[in-house]
């Protein structure tokens, strides 16, 4: 990395390597490369999406990235907030995240906000011309978002509308001085670490399926045994249930092991015992920074616990739930 001049980086990025990429290559770390991208000033510009076929100039603050010389995005001095979108539609990241990006895009304009939708997404509402002040295309990747930051400079930025995909991003965005508003990068990865949650609910006293985490394939089957079959398994950090399966026997726990997930200390794989014949509800609220909790609905899931949420029907209100059940989980939601 110490012997890279500046022409053969810019090179490099023009022909789309990204910092993660050049890491890989040069087996250093995707900050050693933004931060030798910076020392010789290898940066990106923001060019307007041109919806004037160059006739006059055109006032669309839409703006995408290249390692070019002159740059068009024109940043205000007005006070900003960065949302960041879901990226492209896929399995657990569907398009109910856009429409929560948008209504924050334009509750943050009706505050008198300036509005920077970062998305690369063509298919969504979020990167309509009326719905931002602002839309950057671009990947939500940390490379990118850093750099929109940097260019920008806004008072905040909002992770946790865009699903998975930005959720991820949310601590080491905070481990770059990037402000986080709403929900903190702590407490997003304390509902994301198994552990960590696991330890919530003890503290509150709350019951959860006997579960346990594994960094191997041996831990996996050796908790397993003491877990008893049925299991759910699944790596952690997803939404949506992808890569998600019931393991009746260690066999089937054995190939999933091997073939569905790449274990490693940094992404465990989560083992909770499986309830058969259970009643599964969606619980949805809201709390804000004093301490008020607004319970917007809790749903009956009208086939059995197992089937994948998107793919079972439910019914809103719980159709067969008494209401002693309902009130008990809107006071466990309410404490957690």
């Amino acid at each position: 990395l110490a012997d890279i001049d500046r022409d053969t980086l810019l090179a490099l990025k023009k022909k789309g390597f990204s910092d993660r990429r050049l890491a890989k290559q040069l087996r250093t770390t995707d900050t050693a490369i933004r931060e030798k991208r910076r020392e010789l000033g290898v940066r990106p510009v923001y060019k307007r999406v041109d919806t004037c076929a160059a006739e006059f100039s055109t006032d669309t603050a839409y703006m995408y990235s290249t390692y070019e010389d002159e740059c068009e995005a024109d940043p205000s001095d007005k006070k900003k907030i960065m949302v960041l979108g879901g990226g492209p539609n896929r399995i657990g990241q569907g398009i109910e995240f856009d429409y929560c990006c948008v209504h924050a895009a334009l509750a943050m304009r009706e505050d008198g906000y300036e509005t920077i939708m970062v998305n690369c997404n063509p298919e969504t509402v979020s990167t309509d011309y009326d719905t931002s002040d602002r839309l950057y295309f671009e990947p939500l990747t940390l490379e990118d978002v850093l750099e929109i930051v940097d260019k920008e400079k806004p008072v905040g930025v909002i992770v946790q509308y865009g699903g998975q995909t930005p959720l991820k991003l949310a601590l080491d965005l905070e481990a770059n001085g990037v402000p986080i508003i709403g929900t903190s990068p702590d407490m997003i990865d304390a509902a994301e670490d198994r552990e960590r949650f696991q330890k919530l609910l003890h503290e509150l006293q709350l019951l959860q399926p006997p579960n346990a985490t594994a960094r191997t394939e041996a831990e996996a089957l050796e908790k397993a045994a003491a877990l008893g079959y049925p299991l759910v398994v699944r790596p952690s950090y997803v939404l949506g249930g992808r890569a998600m399966e019931i393991v009746h026997e260690q066999r089937d726990l054995e190939r999933y092991m091997r073939e569905a997930v790449k274990v490693s200390n940094d992404s465990p794989v989560l083992l909770d015992r499986f309830l058969n014949d259970a009643v599964e509800c969606d619980v949805d609220c809201l709390r804000d920074a004093e301490g008020q909790t607004l319970i917007g609905g809790v749903m009956e899931h009208i086939e059995q616990a197992g089937v994948h949420s998107g793919d079972s029907a439910c019914s809103l209100p719980p159709y067969s739930l008494s209401a002693e059940t309902v009130a008990e989980l809107k006071r466990q939601s309410a404490a957690m």
